[in-house]
């Protein structure tokens, strides 16, 4: 049975605010309009998940933005209601989910950024809550990893136009968007043989990226094959390879295709439509997940917020197939 969230003297209401209650441009913007609580905060403890925006693109290597994609995926996140329109799945009753802000990051510096987030996700696990991140480019999925992946590597399924496997940038720099996982997997945070990459697609600089992810054993499915064989076949295979072993789950939103999503730094066309992607997150359901991020909304390239729409009701998704986990924490009632 869902534990009880209403309020006492020491447990806060973890509830979202209605529609009904509040009109949805009125009041001040959180994640699905939840309770913002601090990690300081006593009322940490009681939290399962929480929604964490990393607003910081310094990885980005050439159309900048997805530093304000937190704010505005907060902003368009009003739209999202209480109940899953399939399952009927009420996540915010079932687990104790809040807005814990933003990790602190430093614009003007990498490696301390990279320090900053680590350390944030560090205190956040410490308390047992399952992170569910906003980006931010695609290599706050490393200091993020690095902190879920300590003790043991993790699986991860990827949905993502690019492998993001690639060795350095511009003559030795290791540390980009297009690098995170491949540094995971060198620092022991992903187990490569129970990775799998789903969606990639678009022209390459040489290969390499997709050589060196097959030769650890990263299973890459290309667009081609996902369009042959379909959501149900290629995410029964997905879930066969990591598993009941815990799992990361990445969602770059340039694995949609432009047509739907065009607010991001590498678009690359022939994605996924938006309901593709609503049925691969939901094949997600029962897996050991420890964590899930929705990355590369960058709001400059698409001012009205239709991105980030997208972004947040994907969101909405991975909040309610990590809400099913039972590994989940679940505070004392």
């Amino acid at each position: 049975m869902p534990h009880d969230t209403r309020q006492t003297d020491t447990t806060p209401s973890f509830e979202p605010v209605s529609g009904f209650v509040l009109p949805r441009f009125a009041g001040i913007p959180t994640f699905m309009r939840l309770p913002f609580i601090d990690l300081d905060e006593a009322a940490i403890d009681h939290v399962d998940i929480g929604i964490v925006g990393v607003p910081w693109d310094g990885g980005t290597t050439n159309r900048p933005g997805p530093r304000h994609g937190p704010r505005q995926l907060r902003d368009l996140s009003t739209m999202v209601r209480r109940l899953h329109p399939v399952t009927g799945m009420a996540p915010f009753s079932l687990r104790n989910v809040a807005d814990l802000g933003d990790s602190p990051v430093n614009p003007a510096d990498i490696q301390d950024s990279l320090a900053r987030i680590t350390e944030f996700y560090r205190r956040l696990t410490a308390k047992g809550i399952t992170p569910l991140s906003a980006g931010g480019d695609h290599l706050v999925s490393y200091p993020i990893l690095k902190a879920l992946g300590a003790a043991q590597p993790l699986g991860m399924i990827h949905f993502d136009a690019h492998t993001d496997l690639y060795d350095s940038y511009f003559g030795g720099f290791r540390y980009t968007h297009g690098t995170p996982f491949r540094r995971a997997i060198e620092d022991g945070y992903l187990d490569p043989k129970r990775v799998v990459q789903i969606g990639i697609r678009g022209t390459m600089y040489d290969g390499e990226d997709i050589e060196w992810g097959l030769q650890q054993g990263v299973r890459i499915i290309r667009i081609e094959e996902f369009e042959d064989r379909g959501v149900d076949d290629v995410m029964a295979e997905a879930r066969a390879i990591v598993g009941d072993t815990p799992t990361y789950v990445s969602f770059d939103i340039d694995s949609i295709d432009p047509a739907f999503a065009p607010g991001t730094g590498t678009p690359e066309i022939g994605g996924f439509t938006t309901r593709e992607a609503q049925r691969l997150v939901r094949k997600l359901s029962g897996l050991n997940l420890v964590g899930a991020d929705l990355v590369e909304v960058s709001p400059p390239f698409d001012p009205s917020g239709g991105t980030a729409l997208i972004g947040v009701t994907l969101m909405f998704e991975l909040l309610c197939v990590l809400a099913a986990n039972p590994q989940t924490k679940r505070p004392p009632v």
